[in-house]
């Protein structure tokens, strides 16, 4: 195996010589402080650096269980580092990224996954397979039951919401669109039927409904349903603008 000299690798912070001592502090009581640290320095707001990658074979020997760690953190981590759509990197770590895939299917079958973690699985599994487009990463506005677009016509910003919120499109600042009470300004979601999706979309459904997951299946059918501008009636599918605009 050939040895990894951190101190000549980045992160979001400078030299990563100081990784491997905090996955060696992994196992322990202060394992979420450790994670916390880890994401800090090697998945700083979504992005990614060469001691990312270089985490991979530790990731994977954590979610293989030959390291302690625990698995849904590693694989989840790993799944947002190789939405990095570096293909050297890619190809140099192939090995480990499809032991990792058997592990995210496994994980996500547990019938006793919460909805919010199998998100996060699901978009590691399409992070490894290497086809799931921005789904990738765009799934977790899910967990988050929204997401904030342009309309595709007038470029209005809009505020797609589906859940604790309510189901609608709505124009506005922040304090305006999350106004259980408020109407004026916004346009109900129409939810995709299943039988009408096609593609990535009647794949994801259809996994959440294979794995029990009825919540997000149900969000599905509003993120692949049909919505229209408050401001000037434009429709569009809201998933595709999503992948469109998602950055």
């Amino acid at each position: 195996m050939t040895t990894i000299d951190w101190s000549e690798l980045t992160h979001a912070y400078g030299s990563a010589e100081d990784i491997p001592d905090l996955f060696a502090r992994l196992g322990g009581t202060e394992d979420d402080a450790v994670w916390q640290e880890l994401w800090g320095s090697l998945c700083h707001q979504g992005s990614v650096y060469d001691a990312s990658w270089a985490a991979l074979p530790v990731l994977t020997d954590i979610a293989l269980g030959r390291a302690p760690g625990g698995a849904i953190q590693a694989v989840t981590m790993a799944g947002l580092i190789t939405t990095d759509p570096d293909e050297e990197f890619r190809a140099r770590y192939t090995r480990e990224t499809a032991q990792l895939l058997a592990v995210a299917r496994e994980l996500r079958a547990d019938p006793g996954q919460d909805a919010h973690t199998f998100v996060y699985l699901q978009m590691a599994v399409l992070a490894f397979e290497g086809d799931g487009g921005v789904w990738a990463e765009a799934l977790e506005r899910i967990n988050a039951e929204e997401y904030d677009l342009e309309c595709p016509e007038c470029e209005e910003e809009l505020f797609v919401a589906f859940g604790s919120y309510g189901v609608f499109t709505s124009a506005g600042d922040y304090v305006t669109r999350t106004d259980k009470e408020a109407t004026e300004g916004r346009t109900e979601l129409v939810p995709a039927t299943p039988d009408a999706l096609d593609g990535i979309g009647a794949r994801l459904h259809g996994e959440a409904v294979e794995f029990g997951q009825t919540e997000v299946a149900q969000a599905l059918k509003y993120v692949f349903g049909k919505a229209s501008c408050p401001s000037c009636e434009a429709e569009f599918t809201v998933s595709d603008e999503v992948e469109k605009q998602w950055i």
